[in-house]
């Protein structure tokens, strides 16, 4: 018998654990067609921000404006001026278009900079027919006069009162730099959080060394990096129970990794860099690769993986706290490239 790979996620069936997260593919229609026809379990539009909805805005007010003090006789000849499409038009209508795509789940994604922004946005993307909201906080907390607790309330502050102004499923895209990840993750979750999705990627800045400019570089993510929410989830999945949402992002390339993700406790694993490397239809191929990892390993279904190797249920727990820090380091044998005892590495 075939495997089930049905899951739950913010509350939602989905067909298979795999969800085309925010990326360049989910922005346009023929990559959302795509991605459904390959059974992602819901798709994630990338992230509407804030400043660029405002930035458009205040451009367009300077291009109407122009000229008006100085010709003020002047402005009732001006012809009716068509509605003009900001960011934010074109985002609800790319979501009305996704949603006419598939069946699966299409959520918005909001990265906003003011308070009032992430209430306001978040409104009106439940209004344009949102399945549910990812909040992608990403913050850089480079000022020193504020401390750890000023930074994670303000955060807090922002999910409650999302959480206050719409209905949706709500997630959280989380960095993993809070000072206290595990208290910071279950506090997100008492201010109005259904799921947590970690990690957001923080992509650092490079220098251009003959320009001396400062110039963004998009690495993408490979399959070492899924070992940071491996663990976290690991140990999130009991603290937090199974009423929480938990995906898994960065560094899933195959079904194997989903595998790895839904065994630690996660409901979904969400995959971008691998579809950008071999096209939407990689996904089919990571789920076939699941079905055989699952089929070759007695599992019937993902609900009977799911969280089995959590922090919970692991025969060795202490493997994701600092006992793996001690095996890792003690993992090198320098003796395979020179002759003598291989050395632990600090």
């Amino acid at each position: 018998m075939t495997p089930n790979l049905r899951t739950s996620y913010l509350g939602f069936d989905l067909r298979s654990p795999l969800v085309a997260s925010a990326g360049p593919l989910t922005g346009e229609l023929d990559g959302v067609r795509r991605l459904d026809e390959a059974g992602a379990g819901a798709i994630v539009l990338p992230s509407l921000f804030e400043e660029e909805v405002v930035e458009e805005e205040i451009q367009l007010n300077r291009a109407l404006e122009q000229g008006a003090d100085q010709f003020a006789e002047a402005l009732e000849y001006f012809p009716a001026i068509p509605r003009l499409d900001t960011a934010f038009d074109r985002y609800i209508d790319h979501l009305a278009r996704a949603k006419d795509l598939t069946e699966a789940p299409v959520i918005a994604s909001l990265n906003a900079a003011t308070g009032g922004g992430w209430v306001r946005y978040a409104e009106l993307l439940e209004d344009a027919g949102a399945d549910a909201l990812e909040l992608n906080l990403y913050r850089v907390a480079g000022d020193p006069t504020e401390d750890a607790a000023t930074v994670e309330e303000r955060d807090l502050a922002l999910i409650r009162s999302v959480r206050d102004a719409t209905t949706l499923p709500l997630a959280v895209k989380l960095s993993p730099y809070y000072s206290s990840f595990a208290h910071f993750a279950a506090a997100a979750v008492d201010a109005g959080a259904d799921g947590l999705v970690v990690f957001n990627r923080f992509y650092q800045p490079d220098l251009d060394l003959e320009t001396l400019d400062v110039v963004p570089r998009l690495e993408l993510s490979s399959p070492g990096e899924l070992r940071l929410p491996l663990r976290w989830i690991a140990m999130l999945r009991p603290q937090l129970g199974a009423a929480v949402s938990l995906a898994a992002t960065s560094g899933v390339h195959s079904g194997r990794d989903a595998a790895k993700a839904l065994l630690v406790g996660a409901d979904v694993a969400m995959t971008t860099s691998a579809l950008l490397r071999q096209g939407p239809g990689r996904l089919d191929a990571m789920l076939r690769e699941l079905l055989a990892w699952l089929d070759a390993h007695g599992y019937e279904s993902v609900a009977q993986l799911r969280g089995s190797v959590s922090h919970r249920n692991a025969e060795d727990p202490a493997a994701f706290e600092r006992a793996n820090y001690r095996r890792v380091l003690r993992s090198w044998n320098a003796g395979a490239a020179a002759d003598g005892p291989g050395l632990p590495v600090g």
